[in-house]
């Protein structure tokens, strides 16, 4: 009782964590823009141990310890992400849901701060023959996946969201209807992409590829980098090596921004990491071409 209003607490005591994320993966995150990847982090919720709790009974040291645990394995940024989605379910299930009764446990912790750490993993010598021998042996469609995310840097779901209706072969695009930052993007095929795409049967469905999600490309690839021998890898990875290639060939930042579809420059930086070495490399190169331009200039100028 509390100035006279009686909230019930019944349905909150008979309705756990897990139960109530289904709920709000229908009815909330389905509804988002990129809702893939909330609903992998509502997957991570679901399997803790505090997914078998009533919602009731979830107090602010429960999701403490379920911070400090997640903390251990992975970085401030994902552990904040997968927090805010508690705290928000808490709060539509208080507003929304009949549950007037309940609190919000994450409002009385504190929230992990700081940046995951950027991935610069890119294929070490030898790694890309022995993944697309393994991807060969392990057949389906994933070798025709590999390929085409090494040729135009896609992200995985684009990859996976492909229609034939978005493929054309002859002005050598893919138009990407609804990427992650919301935009429609074409991307340009190199022609390896275009001999790719051209060997693939086509599907009834008008699907370039069968995968049922995203998600089911990751276990694929993972199966396929364990058998290659290959350790920390990534299927995101993929993009980094070959937005970094597309550098390496001297295409130009506005270029490589718009095939990548990065918002920012500083973004793309991130993917960018030219070798040291190289960078003398082409310093003493662009010396000599200009020593070899200036004596050739000289030499006209004396009458030889």
């Amino acid at each position: 009782m509390d100035r006279g209003a009686f909230f019930s607490r019944k349905e909150a005591e008979n309705t756990t964590l897990s139960e109530a994320l289904d709920r709000y993966l229908t009815e909330i995150t389905e509804k988002k823009k990129g809702s893939y990847q909330e609903s992998r982090q509502i997957e991570n919720l679901k399997i803790h141990s505090l997914g078998k709790r009533f919602l009731a009974t979830i107090q602010g040291r429960d999701i403490a310890e379920y911070r400090d645990e997640r903390l251990a394995t992975v970085s401030p940024a994902t552990v904040r992400r997968e927090l805010v989605i508690l705290s928000h379910l808490f709060t539509v299930a208080s507003k929304e849901w009949g549950m007037s009764g309940l609190g919000n446990p994450v409002q009385a912790i504190r929230l992990p701060y700081g940046r995951g750490v950027s991935r610069d993993r890119r294929l070490n010598p030898g790694e890309e023959t022995a993944l697309l021998d393994a991807c060969e042996k392990y057949g389906g469609d994933l070798p025709h996946i590999v390929l085409p995310a090494l040729e135009t840097a896609m992200r995985r779901g684009e990859i996976d969201g492909m229609t034939w209706d978005d493929v054309d072969l002859k002005k050598r695009t893919v138009t990407l209807p609804g990427t992650k930052t919301g935009e429609v993007r074409i991307v340009s095929l190199s022609s390896e992409a275009i001999r790719i795409l051209s060997s693939i049967p086509r599907r009834i469905d008008g699907r370039v590829f069968g995968y049922t999600d995203p998600h089911s490309i990751t276990w694929v690839f993972i199966h396929a980098c364990k058998k290659a021998g290959i350790n920390g890898l990534t299927f995101h990875d993929l993009r980094h090596e070959a937005t970094s290639r597309l550098f390496e060939l001297g295409l130009s930042a506005e270029k490589v921004k718009k095939i990548t579809g990065h918002k920012t420059y500083q973004m793309l930086s991130r993917y960018t990491h030219l070798k040291t070495e190289d960078i003398a490399e082409e310093i003493d190169k662009l010396k000599k071409e200009r020593s070899g331009k200036t004596v050739e200039a000289q030499t006209k100028s004396s009458g030889h």
